[in-house]
């Protein structure tokens, strides 16, 4: 199982991922571990990435880039008017009012949702990951814009002032207006981002120098890091804010923060580090990879996620960022109820449970309760219609439970509505129920109607009682609900003191209830429905089927011409002994017709086009490789082959000669080496007298294959012979002159003591000795 982190940045993006008991940054296919948060369309296939990147310049109109902040808002949203007028392609109006991307993709004309585009992305990041772990990747934790921050301000806000300096300069210098062409000002806006970080590190005058700017004009300029700070005084002043959030919602002063660690693009400028220490009143930490650490940190998330990986305890609860309220009509038309369901920084994932008593089908809307506080000027969530809600047998109002939830994605939803309905006890048998006791005075009071909301806190175990009139009222202090007669735990004293004191209570009814699901009609604001979601999958498969399509037609042409550049070179080279003056002249001029083919008529062919016309120069090319290949192997192989003839020719000459070493092989076994032996000589020698007779443009009389055969064979003959273990011998035992006690045998014992110590010498074996066993050796 696969466990990734993906650092989806507005400039770019970074992979990280957990394996071999740590986390590391793995790089894409450019061995680059940054890569650049941009899309670019052709008329074949797109383009993802640092190849994106590498046609934002040539490519600009098709060329997709700083596209992230344009998610959640509506086209007509005037951050969206004020950005489009940086961009160098068109931004359009969806269907749903959501802004899109125009391009000229595979020669027509498209409009991809900011969606869609981020899914192009985080496909290739995809892909990237999977290259590296070799593995599917299905799950993974993406990091998303944080707790205390500022939208609009970070690494691309201080290129865009250094950029707006130098327009300035260059059009009153040069008389050159960059932003009237949007290739200018697309090198602009790379040259002053490489110019922010030469002065990160260095405080002298930096230069910047465009060869060919506009008009065949060179410009040039320089700036230092004073210079760049009092440029971007108004921006270092906003960075104060968010710490401040940040401080409100911890609730901790700043002594009592002990260090602080920062991360991201913008944390290498030397005056945004000095602001930060100087609100915390302390150094500020840089031993984290400044680029890599969100990736890093969302790849520990997921490994602590995976069911796969065993991590060190870490108590992490995400948070909802923005508080949720919830809207409703009541039965009474002037009337509305509202109600916080979500506070803000409210744990996720959390679901709760809220009550309702109705007689028909209830609206519902979801909204965040702040909506100054959003950084999107759209504060709706979504409107959701509870169905198929009916008032009781006897016309009372229906007990509706609706479940609302965040969950882990930080996603809000209702996810669930059920009607409680009491059952019969004949219905009982056939119906699944649950048990729930209720006294006849738990039902709302006529005089409360349908204002009357309960909470229940799944998570937590609690419920509370909320009356709303119209506007939301404080919650009242939790109430439990009365304990089911299973888990009533009786108190035996009080309960004789009742029965003593006091005559009996009369026992509450119980009630059997069934939960009926109910359907939930969901009219989303921003989030994608089911329809448009699979439409979506639906084309971004195409697209990557055209991708992959594209790519093996450009690595079929690619083959091609890399087989014309390498053959020709080789052909003047280590090929040109081993093929006719005749061949070579029709071969090479083969190849200078297939060279001009292919950056002609044959720039844009079909991939089997390109196999065909790399078969046909193979026809001619492979058997001039074979004979040089041939020519390199053979002499060693041949060299290999007599050595081991050598060996065994060795080994059965010493065995006529009884040496000790070979004397225990069978006489019929060696005859085989011998025999072998010749038979593989005499193959050699032949061979050898044929192949002398060849020329190198021709093909080999004996081809290494076959040597590398006569060597096997000969090894598998004469090796299990040759190497036959000597038989083992067992040494005859010496006689101990000790008796048992450890005294010499006494030479007068009489002849008892003779016949129980001594073997009989007739041959018979003494009644000690039959567990001995005698062995004849040659």
């Amino acid at each position: 199982m696969a466990v990734v982190g993906f650092d989806l940045g507005f400039q770019s993006c970074y992979i990280a991922v957990a394996r071999a008991g740590g986390i590391e940054t793995v790089a894409n296919e450019f061995s680059d571990r940054c890569t650049p948060s941009v899309v670019s369309f052709g008329s074949k296939n797109r383009a993802i990435g640092v190849s994106a990147k590498n046609q934002q310049i040539t490519h600009a109109n098709n060329t997709v880039s700083n596209f992230k902040r344009f998610h959640g808002r509506a086209f007509n949203d005037p951050f969206v008017q004020k950005e489009k007028e940086k961009l160098s392609y068109d931004l359009v109006p969806m269907k749903n009012g959501g802004v899109g991307v125009k391009v000229m993709y595979m020669d027509e004309e498209h409009i991809f949702s900011v969606e869609q585009i981020s899914a192009m992305l985080l496909t290739k990041l995809k892909e990237t990951a999977e290259s590296n772990l070799k593995k599917p990747v299905t799950d993974c934790v993406i990091s998303v814009l944080g707790t205390a921050f500022d939208p609009f301000l970070g690494g691309r806000n201080f290129d865009g002032k250094l950029v707006d300096y130098f327009c300035a300069e260059i059009k009153a210098k040069y008389k050159l207006d960059p932003k009237a062409k949007v290739r200018a000002l697309l090198r602009l806006y790379q040259e002053c981002e490489k110019l922010k970080k030469l002065m990160s590190s260095n405080s002298t005058d930096i230069p910047l120098n465009i060869e060919c700017f506009m008009n065949d004009t060179d410009v040039s300029g320089k700036m230092n890091r004073s210079q760049f700070e009092e440029l971007c005084a108004d921006l270092l002043q906003r960075i104060e804010v968010p710490l401040l959030s940040l401080m409100e919602q911890i609730q901790l002063k700043v002594e009592d923060v002990t260090a602080v660690e920062i991360v991201g693009g913008a944390t290498p400028i030397p005056a945004v580090k000095e602001r930060i220490a100087k609100f915390f009143g302390k150094d500020v930490s840089t031993t984290l990879n400044a680029d890599e650490a969100i990736a890093r940190g969302c790849a520990l998330q997921c490994a602590i996620l995976s069911p796969a990986f065993k991590v060190r305890e870490f108590s992490v609860t995400d948070a909802t960022p923005f508080p949720i309220s919830l809207l409703w009509n009541t039965e009474a038309e002037d009337t509305e109820g509202v109600h916080e369901v979500f506070s803000r920084n409210h744990a996720a994932p959390f679901s709760k449970v809220l009550t309702f008593y109705r007689k028909g089908p209830f609206e519902l809307e979801a909204f965040y309760s702040d909506p100054n506080g959003v950084p999107y000027p759209e504060a709706k969530i979504g409107r959701y219609v509870i169905q198929n809600v009916a008032a009781q047998k006897d016309g009372e109002k229906s007990k509706v439970k609706v479940k609302v939830r965040v969950n882990t994605h930080g996603i809000f939803s209702v996810s669930t509505a059920s009607m409680v309905e009491p059952v019969k006890n004949e219905e009982s048998e056939d119906v699944t129920v649950e048990t729930e006791v209720e006294s006849q005075d738990q039902r709302p009071p006529e005089n409360l109607n349908d204002k009357n909301i309960q909470q229940e806190n799944s998570e937590a175990g609690t419920q509370s009682q909320v009356q709303t009139d119209g506007q939301q009222t404080p919650q009242s202090p939790p109430s439990s609900e009365p304990p089911s007669e299973e888990n009533k735990i009786p108190d035996v004293k009080k309960t004789n003191e009742k029965k003593g004191d006091q005559p009996p209570e009369a026992k509450k009814p119980k009630i059997k209830v069934k939960n009926v699901e109910l359907p939930i009609e969901a009219n989303l604001v921003w989030q994608l429905g089911k329809d448009l979601l699979n439409m979506y999958i639906e084309t971004e498969g195409k697209m990557i089927m055209q991708d992959k399509l594209e790519k093996e037609r450009n690595d079929a042409k690619n083959a091609v011409e890399e087989y014309v550049y390498e053959f020709r070179d080789k052909l003047s080279g280590p090929y040109e002994k081993f093929v006719c003056e005749k061949d070579l002249q029709g071969f090479s001029a083969l190849l200078t017709e297939t060279e001009g083919w292919l950056y002609e008529e044959g720039e844009d062919e079909a991939k089997q086009v390109y196999v065909d016309k790399l078969e046909d120069l193979k026809k001619l090319g492979t058997p001039i490789e074979m004979r040089y290949q041939e020519a390199e192997e053979r002499p060693r192989l041949l060299e290999e082959l007599g050595h081991r003839l050598q060996y065994y020719a060795t080994i059965a000459g010493e065995f006529r000669n009884k040496d000790e070493k070979y004397i225990h092989i069978d006489e019929m076994e060696m005859m085989k080496v011998e025999k072998c032996v010749g038979e593989v000589v005499e193959w050699m020698n032949n061979a050898v007298s044929a192949q002398a007779k060849r020329s190198l443009d021709q093909d080999p009389a004996v081809h290494s294959r076959e040597i590398k055969a006569k060597l096997q064979e000969l090894n598998n003959i004469c090796e299990p012979i040759v190497t036959q273990p000597k038989p083992k011998v067992d040494s005859p035992k010496e006689e101990n002159p000790l008796n048992e006690r450890g005294d010499y045998k006494n030479e007068d014992m009489g002849e008892d003591d003779k016949n129980s110590e001594m073997p009989q010498q007739n041959g018979e074996c003494h009644p000690s000795d039959q567990n001995t066993m005698s062995m004849d050796l040659d």
